[in-house]
């Protein structure tokens, strides 16, 4: 008798967890993307002020990154074979 018990409480812990995760999981998740939006919006929020106040309406700006020269251009990476075509 004591097992029947024993059985019939874990398989009403186990549904009783299953329909707990059913109702908590998408709150929890929707908790989760919220907060993550708002801090993706402050983020992005500071981003763009801060570019609109360095460019002015119409100003156009270019970025670019900064030429580097290879420190060795004449060094040789392999042999050159000129491939013909046969008919």
């Amino acid at each position: 008798m004591v097992l029947l018990k024993t059985i019939l409480i874990a398989i009403l812990l186990y549904y009783g967890f299953k329909l707990l995760w059913k109702w908590l999981a998408p709150k929890m998740l929707n908790y989760a993307v919220k907060k993550t939006g708002e801090k993706f919006g402050q983020q992005f929020g500071n981003y763009e002020d801060s570019y609109r106040e360095q460019t002015r309406e119409g100003e156009t700006t270019v970025d670019k990154k900064p030429f580097r020269r290879k420190s060795n251009p004449s060094k040789k990476v392999g042999e050159y074979i000129d491939f013909e075509e046969i008919d």
